[in-house]
């Protein structure tokens, strides 16, 4: 069994659209998609519609839920920036797709922890901003209950793998489309990927053990923070331009 997952494309068509090559390249069939699609000042459009057009399983993001679950004016930012690009058949497409999924039988998926798409799994923000690995006693608890030896997630753009003490694998493929953004919950902070190659992860069961590699992938990621700086966001526009927000 071998597979691709893709998290965050964040409506960064240029991004996915290396990804996707890159993923071809190596053979690969079958890929998951663990959400937060579309929301972002780039081209929503244009990544949904691919997105829309590929053989993958799909689970919501909380970005892609607050594009179907409130009108517009009560939308963050990065919504307002997307909903006007997207037509009815995107947002009805994004209703059908569940929250989690089992694929395959063997690898539960979900975009941020099985239970919530908005909160940190395998990253915890400490009270001075700093960002570090969540402890394992915390990730496990969260992970009680899945029987399937691999566990998907995405939501912080940070690639990570941590293995339970039950041997599980929990792997976060980083992000494709978004290598940094600001956030003030639960206190003010910086994800920063510290590069801006699009990001993704393989996956490969082998003689009973999952095997992760992540895969960074140059593209044209000075187009897209042109297109950020174009649509008023310039912290956006410096992270995809450097990896960094500056």
């Amino acid at each position: 069994m071998r597979f691709a997952a893709i998290a965050d494309v964040h409506g960064n068509y240029l991004a996915l659209e290396a990804v996707l090559a890159d993923i071809r390249a190596h053979g690969i069939k079958e890929i998951v998609n663990l959400g937060d699609m579309a929301s972002g000042a780039l081209d929503a459009r244009r990544t949904m519609d691919a997105l829309m057009a590929i053989d993958a399983v799909h689970v919501l993001g909380n970005h892609d839920r607050w594009l179907i679950d409130r009108p517009l004016d009560k939308m963050g930012s990065w919504e307002r920036c997307a909903f006007p690009q997207l037509d009815g058949r995107h947002l009805d497409w994004l209703r059908l797709v569940p929250l989690t999924h089992i694929f395959q039988n063997q690898v539960f998926l979900c975009h941020a922890t099985p239970s919530d798409d908005n909160i940190y799994w395998l990253e915890t923000v400490t009270p001075d901003g700093s960002v570090r690995m969540s402890a394992l006693e915390a990730i496990e608890k969260e992970a009680k209950g899945i029987s399937q030896s691999l566990i998907l997630c995405g939501h912080t753009h940070i690639a990570r793998a941590v293995r339970l003490s039950d041997g599980r694998l929990v792997v976060n493929p980083g992000s494709v489309g978004g290598p940094g953004f600001r956030h003030s919950d639960p206190y003010p902070h910086l994800i920063e990927a510290g590069t801006p190659d699009a990001r993704y992860a393989i996956l490969e069961l082998a003689s009973a053990n999952w095997r992760v590699t992540f895969r960074h992938v140059p593209y044209d990621h000075r187009a897209m923070a042109a297109l950020a700086r174009q649509n008023g966001q310039p912290e956006l526009a410096s992270a995809l331009a450097t990896g960094w927000i500056r």
